[in-house]
C-alpha cells in the first residue's frame, strides 16, 4: 500500500509539472483522483503546487534565455504574443505571475516574465501563490463536490 501511495503522490507531481510546460495535461484531474482515493488532501495540494510551480520556474527560466527559435519550435508562443504581455507586466510586474496559474495563458505569462527578466524572487512567489490558490480552490471543489452525493 505504501508504494501505492508513493506512485500515486509521484504521479501528482509529475503531472503538475509537465502540466505548467508545454505538455497539455491536466494535473487538476490527477488531484481530484487522489482525494477520490483517499489520499490525504493537505500533502496533495502542497505536492501538486509545487510541481506546478517548479514546472512554472522552468518556462520562465527558458523565457529569460531569449531564444526565439526555441520558444516558438517547442512552447509554441509567438514573439508577438510574449511583446503582447509587457504593458502588462510593466503595469503589475512581478505579480503578474499569479496569474501563472490559468489554463492557456499561463505558460505564456511565464516565458514573457522570464524574457523581460522580472524579479526571479518576486516572480517565483507570486507563481507560487497562484499555483497553490488554485490547487486549494479545485481540492475544495472535488472534496465538497464528492460530498454532496
Amino acid at each position: 500500500m505504501e508504494s501505492f501511495v508513493e506512485l500515486g503522490f509521484l504521479g501528482l507531481f509529475l503531472a503538475s509539472f509537465l502540466g505548467a510546460t508545454v505538455i497539455p495535461l491536466s494535473s487538476e484531474i490527477v488531484l481530484s483522483y487522489l482525494i477520490v482515493k483517499g489520499f490525504d488532501i493537505n500533502l496533495s495540494i502542497i505536492i501538486a503546487s509545487i510541481g506546478n510551480w517548479l514546472g512554472g520556474l522552468s518556462s520562465y527560466f527558458l523565457g529569460s534565455l531569449g531564444k526565439w527559435e526555441f520558444i516558438e519550435k517547442y512552447f509554441r508562443i509567438k514573439k508577438e504574443k510574449i511583446i503582447r504581455f509587457k504593458e502588462k507586466i510593466d503595469r503589475w510586474g512581478s505579480t503578474y505571475a499569479f496569474l501563472c496559474c490559468l489554463p492557456i495563458i499561463g505558460d505564456p505569462i511565464a516565458v514573457s516574465l522570464g524574457f523581460f527578466k522580472i524579479n526571479f524572487m518576486r516572480v517565483s512567489l507570486w507563481m507560487f501563490i497562484g499555483k497553490l490558490a488554485k490547487y486549494i480552490v479545485w481540492a475544495i471543489i472535488t472534496y465538497y463536490g464528492i460530498s454532496i452525493f
